[in-house]
């Protein structure tokens, strides 16, 4: 089946379905659009993207419905900095509401990754296509300050790279974190990093982390 829209839809009633064994969400492509789904649909195309949001499994469980329609000009989040994956990663039972998390995309093949990595603030991921189908997959990579001294989601997404491999084919990604993807404003709205430990998660969805490392910074 297709999802033909252009936001957030009800995915409970195939999400729960057993006879339906997948959805392909095509958004509104345009003219183009049945002809792309259907080379995807019979298997000439392999399908690679990834969400860009978090599908609940009710509305009432994203934060924000209620002041929704509060004013026709703005929008108040009172999730505050927890928006999105932020919000259902973080806060305890939210993760428990989810029909299909962030950066979530399935494949006609499948892939597997590991890292080698000498320097804390560089990581090298191998990923190998597993499978029978030429693909590409979106390595994501996630990072968690475990002891900062201002609240922070329990993952923040640091950076991603697609990666086209054929069949049985490996290929390295790298990702370089900087003082930017450490820091954080402290009272004076000065950026600064501090001391303690960073938790670097590595995965294909936010809630589907392949590999978990960490590191110091003292």
């Amino acid at each position: 089946m297709t999802l033909n829209v252009g936001g957030m839809v009800d995915t409970c009633w195939f999400h729960d379905d057993e006879k339906i064994q997948g959805a392909l969400m095509i958004g509104q492509c345009g003219m183009e659009g049945a002809l792309a789904a259907a080379d995807i649909l019979v298997g000439d195309v392999n399908p690679s993207g990834k969400l860009v949001d978090t599908y609940a499994k009710d509305l009432t469980d994203y934060p924000s419905t209620d002041s929704f329609h509060e004013s026709a000009d703005y929008v108040k989040y009172y999730e505050d900095i927890y928006v999105g994956y932020r919000y259902f990663e973080t806060m305890p039972g939210a993760a428990e509401k989810v029909n299909y998390p962030f950066g979530f995309g399935l494949s006609y093949t499948t892939f597997c990754a590991e890292t080698v990595t000498e320097d804390p603030l560089h990581y090298r991921v191998t990923v190998t296509n597993t499978g029978n189908r030429d693909g590409e997959e979106v390595v994501q990579l996630y990072l968690r300050d475990e002891i900062g001294s201002v609240e922070t989601p329990h993952m923040l997404l640091k950076g991603f790279q697609r990666v086209s491999l054929k069949q049985g084919e490996s290929r390295r990604v790298e990702f370089r974190l900087t003082f930017d993807d450490l820091a954080l404003y402290d009272l004076s709205l000065k950026q600064v990093v501090e001391p303690g430990t960073f938790k670097v998660m590595v995965g294909a969805a936010s809630n589907d982390i392949r590999l978990r490392g960490s590191f110091e910074v003292k």
